[in-house]
């Protein structure tokens, strides 16, 4: 059971713990690409980005790819939406995906290292 947090060093404690934990989970030299699957990325289509993502890695032996899914970031109006996380770039966020864009983006970003700006809403380092 999780201790209360009495104070704000606490909950930044458990941040950093949180964090710590999701860095942890990444494998260093590859690239993660995660897709929003909450509600409202899947009744705009997440689910169908994330099998066209998942076929097109496969179809292209590409090994060095995790995929993996997220609960909804507010910012729905812009589902279906997923992040390409590759090292030596910046994170993009990508919004308005389908499985057209979704195969597109594996090719472009992920094998070819380009950061496709029209479709990207937000990019971080």
């Amino acid at each position: 059971m999780m201790k209360p947090l009495k104070s704000i060093q606490d909950l930044e404690a458990l941040k950093e713990a949180a964090l710590d934990r999701i860095k942890e989970r990444q494998v260093a030299g590859k690239t993660t690409i995660v897709v929003g699957m909450g509600t409202c990325g899947i009744t705009a289509g997440a689910r169908e980005v994330m099998m066209a993502i998942i076929d097109e890695v496969s179809k292209r032996n590409i090994s060095d790819v995790i995929v993996s899914q997220a609960g909804c970031v507010g910012m729905c109006q812009h589902e279906p939406m997923l992040e390409v996380i590759k090292p030596g770039m910046p994170n993009v966020m990508y919004g308005h995906i389908d499985e057209e864009k979704a195969r597109r983006l594996v090719l472009e970003h992920v094998v070819n290292g380009h950061v496709i700006e029209e479709w990207a809403i937000v990019q971080r380092d």
